[in-house]
């Protein structure tokens, strides 16, 4: 229960002040003049002020609230190492007890920093602020964390916490822990494919002497490198960046002796590859309306640097025309069949036969350069099909199907075989989901005998249309029919010429996404889909490993066909990895490097400084057995420190609610009509004198 006084003024506050000064005025005047009964004449004067400023007693029924405390119990990925987890719930046992013998004091426990595949590092006062969000300021008797010390969230200054009380940080784990770390100094996020980048890192021991360490380098699974390295020693490691895409870079240094874990022995770079230029050589046979619909798809892409050359005038077709009134330029066989062969990424011949332009021994660079992982794509013609067809050179070897010297002159509609169904340059093309496809009709087949390859897509009779062959480390592939013009012209609605070359051409330049058999891990929002391209009636399961190194088998479940898939939730930041025992894939949920596995030691240092600072501290609660033992709790009313050699504090608060209001005003009804008359009355005594 309070008690006060109140003012509510009749009048203005501008008229109010000027009556107090004329009473101040008045009064003084009657002091100085010495004027008898001066007295009872300002104590009159100040009785009319108090009327006009009506003032009134208060009476305010009051409710004492209680002081909150949070209790903040880190629940984070590292609390799991050691005997921390026990620890933990040993302490919280009894901070319960301990805080619950203090009187008018709630007690707020929270739970935070579990792992869910999203947030990086261990985030505890945005939890205690979530906490306290509902609590006035003036109710807050402080909080303690329970924690490893690891906490990557502590605010820049204490007044970032909206709340004048100490802060505690019970520490989790033991001093003598020891634990080894990779540790990244300088990582590209890019790479040119086919060049190399280079990482920089340390090996890094805390609370051991440091010894030597194996260390090994892998790229997307394959080692690539082991080393001797002294630990705190600066390392440059060169990679080379094999394909497009994600390169995953892992740096696995060997565990020492009674290590507290060896999840952050490895430390994890993903560099995108980036191709720098994609060099096509175009040779066409002579000028007919399918040459441009290979030009100009190659031309609009920006990452294909194209030379194309149209034979316009073969030795045999000699008509005594000047060459300088025919040709653009003479073409520059040498140079490109022999001496800059392997810097191409693909060569088409399209409707190209033996003219005597090439000599048979650049057709052997041709196969040979195939053979070491170069691309060849035949669209063929009738010149397929004659007596001077390409297959009768050195490229015999390579081509996946011999000509039987005919050609079929019919419309028909190409079809996807079952295995056209499957593979990823032909599956889903549009216009393939109906039957018979919906477009456009060809006119011209190249009749072949049975060879190597996969056949995805037939024409009449089930004749081979386009097929795709692996020849050594390079690719082949051979497409049957000049008329894909036709799709690209619009002829009776035209097709999927764009989505059909492209995807060939790419398979054809061993892009990554376009195998035939891979395994694909791919991040969407919380979940991780698990993807298995084949060729194949079925796949097995797959067995996926966390970064925190636990292993869960998924079984895949037929999409469309030639794929498999599966999904299972993101629940830890880091490297996952799957394997179905022949394929495997690797992918980052989240930051390479998670900072909850940055460093995993307990420590004490790093909230010390923040908790010192709120008049708190931060302390470890186990001794040298392991064995948990808490402070002294104690309730202050007042004081800057709340922290002592064996005890911590809490700012309890004297915050209440008030319940009822009771008022008495002094000059309202027959008591202030007292007080006034009283006044005058006691002014014309003392003048009556």
């Amino acid at each position: 229960m309070g008690y006060g006084i109140t003012f509510a003024p009749l009048v203005p506050l501008y008229v109010l002040w000027g009556a107090i000064a004329v009473a101040v005025v008045l009064a003084l005047m009657l002091v100085f003049v010495r004027s008898r009964g001066w007295a009872v004449r300002a104590l009159a004067l100040a009785m009319m002020v108090l009327a006009i400023a009506n003032p009134s007693f208060t009476r305010e029924d009051r409710e004492p609230l209680s002081s909150v405390v949070a209790v903040v119990v880190d629940k984070s990925p590292s609390q799991g190492f050691g005997d921390r987890l026990k620890q933990t719930e040993d302490a919280r046992a009894q901070l319960a007890e301990r805080l619950g013998r203090i009187n008018g004091l709630d007690v707020r426990f929270v739970e935070a920093g579990e792992a869910d595949g999203e947030t990086d590092g261990t985030r505890l006062f945005s939890a205690l602020n979530a906490t306290l969000a509902d609590v006035p300021p003036d109710r807050v008797a402080g909080a303690i964390l329970l924690t490893d010390g690891r906490v990557h969230d502590i605010p820049s200054e204490v007044a970032a916490l909206g709340f004048n009380a100490p802060v505690h940080a019970l520490i989790t784990g033991r001093r003598d822990e020891r634990d080894r770390r990779v540790v990244l100094v300088t990582t590209p996020r890019f790479g040119i494919v086919g060049q190399s980048q280079t990482i920089t890192y340390r090996v890094e021991d805390q609370g051991a002497t440091p010894t030597p360490a194996e260390v090994t380098i892998r790229r997307d699974g394959e080692v690539l490198d082991r080393r001797i390295v002294t630990p705190g020693n600066i390392i440059n490691a060169p990679i080379q960046i094999p394909h497009a895409g994600p390169n995953i870079v892992e740096i696995e240094a060997s565990p020492i002796e009674n290590e507290l874990t060896t999840v952050n022995n490895r430390a994890v770079v993903s560099i995108d590859g980036v191709r720098d230029k994609l060099r096509v050589l175009l040779v066409s046979g002579e000028p007919h309306a399918g040459e441009r619909t290979w030009r100009n798809l190659l031309k609009s892409d920006a990452s294909v640097d194209l030379v194309h050359f149209t034979i316009l005038r073969p030795p045999e077709k000699q008509d005594g025309t000047p060459i300088n009134e025919l040709s653009l330029i003479a073409f520059p066989t040498r140079e490109l069949f022999q001496q800059k062969i392997k810097d191409f990424q693909l060569i088409i011949f399209d409707r190209y036969a033996r003219q005597g332009v090439l000599p048979i021994i650049y057709f052997d660079n041709i196969a040979r350069y195939v053979q070491e992982g170069g691309a060849v794509l035949v669209a063929a013609g009738p010149d397929y099909a004659s007596p001077t067809s390409i297959w009768r050179t050195p490229l015999e070897q390579i081509l996946p199907a011999e000509p039987s010297g005919r050609t079929v002159e019919a419309p028909f509609l190409a079809q996807l075989t079952d295995a056209g169904k499957r593979h990823p340059v032909t599956r889903g093309l549009a216009g393939s989901e109906t039957s018979p496809p919906h477009w456009s009709h060809w006119f011209r087949l190249v009749d072949t005998r049975a060879g190597s390859g996969t056949t995805v897509m037939d024409g009449p009779d089930n004749k081979p249309l386009l097929v795709l062959s692996r020849e050594g480390a390079g690719r082949v592939g051979l497409l049957l029919s000049d008329h894909i013009w036709l799709w690209a012209r619009g002829y009776e609605g035209g097709g999927p010429h764009l989505d059909l070359m492209r995807r060939l051409s790419h398979w054809l330049m061993q892009q990554p996404d376009l195998e035939e058999e891979a395994l694909r891990l791919i991040v969407r929002g919380r979940d991780l889909l698990i993807e298995r391209q084949t060729m194949a009636d079925s796949v097995g399961d797959v067995t996926l490993t966390l970064p925190s190194g636990v292993t869960r088998t998924v079984t895949l479940s037929a999409g469309e066909p030639g794929l498999w898939r599966g999904s299972v939730r993101a629940s830890e930041l880091g490297l996952w990895r799957a394997t179905d025992g022949k394929l495997n894939a690797l992918v980052n949920v989240g930051p390479a490097n998670p900072r909850e596995f940055a460093e995993v030691t307990s420590t004490t240092e790093t909230l010390a400084p923040f908790a010192n600072a709120t008049g708190g501290d931060a302390r470890r609660i186990t001794d040298s057995s392991g064995h948990v033992t808490l402070p002294r709790i104690a309730g202050l009313r007042t004081g800057d420190t709340f922290r002592g050699e064996d005890w911590i504090g809490l700012k309890m608060r004297d915050a209440s609610v008030v319940r009822g209001i009771g008022v008495l005003p002094l000059f309202a009804g027959l008591l202030g009509l007292l007080l006034l008359v009283g006044a005058l009355a006691a002014t014309w005594a003392r003048e009556g004198r």
